[in-house]
């Protein structure tokens, strides 16, 4: 596991975090911050995969 690897599962954690409690304060802006920050993470992490195949 690479750092880009590690960085993309933290981002996903912090979004999936971020999108709860959007859902829990009732703020659609912050849940949807949220799935965004995820979508990065999981990016960041293919990213990191790829990177380790080459």
């Amino acid at each position: 596991m690479n750092k880009d690897q590690v960085k993309g599962s933290l981002e996903q954690v912090k979004g999936e975090a971020k999108e709860q409690w959007g859902k829990l304060t009732d703020q659609p802006a912050t849940e949807t911050e949220g799935k965004v920050d995820k979508l990065k993470g999981k990016l960041r992490e293919g990213y990191g995969k790829v990177k380790d195949k080459l």
